[in-house]
């Protein structure tokens, strides 16, 4: 549907799938074993992303979210085996704090939105996972070993995933280059410092975030965690301190 998707390879078996017309400039990852593939995060739902998909792999597709926001699961009613993290279920039973007036909103907000589409028609997914996430998990696609890591802070059900293998850190909203997020009132301080702690210890090669440039190198984790440990020296590290500008990137508290 007019281009609205932009794919890139990683390698022989990794795809970005990117909504570059949209605001939020969202990047949905696609990994494929030789079982089966995992696509992390399934985009805003404007367009079709199974059709996009299904041009990149010929195995079964199961979705998993890095988080329960409207940006990151539109496309999941393709896409019926999908995972998500327990303390975010609420979220897919009609909890979400947001209205869907709200997300609307954001939706038409500085987009190019592709001809035929009605913001009329937009829903919230809602639905039930086959497999509720804790963190600590290991997915297996078959040759490829997947650590799902429990991140909140972002959220409360925040999750990475690290491919160890191959050095592989797909970052979700935890990290990226712009203005992190961390105000809401679903969102903790606290625990993204302690999730910046978790991830900058990892021996990552390749850093790949669910937002804006996919020019990010890992040398980014360990200056955000330094970043966050100052703030919270300064005992600014909590809701309500305002926005802090790190040059090539931000945090909104």
């Amino acid at each position: 549907m007019d281009d609205w998707f932009t794919i890139d390879k990683i390698d022989e078996s990794t795809y970005i799938i990117s909504e570059y017309r949209h605001w939020e400039e969202t990047h949905c990852y696609l990994l494929s074993g030789s079982e089966r593939s995992l696509l992390i995060d399934t985009g805003l739902g404007i367009s079709n992303i199974y059709d996009e998909i299904v041009k990149l792999t010929d195995k079964p597709v199961t979705a998993a979210a890095t988080h329960i926001h409207w940006d990151h699961i539109g496309g999941h009613k393709y896409f019926p085996d999908f995972y998500a993290h327990a303390e975010e279920l609420d979220w897919l039973n009609g909890k979400f704090p947001l209205t869907l007036e709200t997300i609307k909103g954001m939706v038409v907000d500085r987009c190019a939105l592709p001809s035929g589409f009605n913001i009329d028609d937009y829903e919230f997914f809602q639905g039930t996972p086959t497999k509720i996430l804790h963190g600590g998990e290991t997915i297996d696609i078959g040759g490829r070993y997947i650590e799902v890591l429990h991140t909140p802070g972002h959220s409360p059900g925040h999750l990475c995933f690290w491919e160890k293998d191959r050095g592989y850190l797909f970052t979700g909203d935890l990290v990226y280059k712009d203005i992190l997020l961390a105000y809401y009132p679903s969102t903790d301080p606290e625990a993204y410092l302690a999730s910046l702690e978790k991830i900058s210890s990892l021996p990552v090669k390749r850093v790949f975030p669910a937002h804006h440039s996919l020019d990010i190198q890992p040398e980014i984790l360990t200056r955000m965690k330094k970043a966050l440990e100052q703030l919270r020296s300064e005992g600014k590290l909590c809701h309500g301190s305002g926005t802090f500008d790190h040059g090539d990137w931000g945090i909104w508290l």
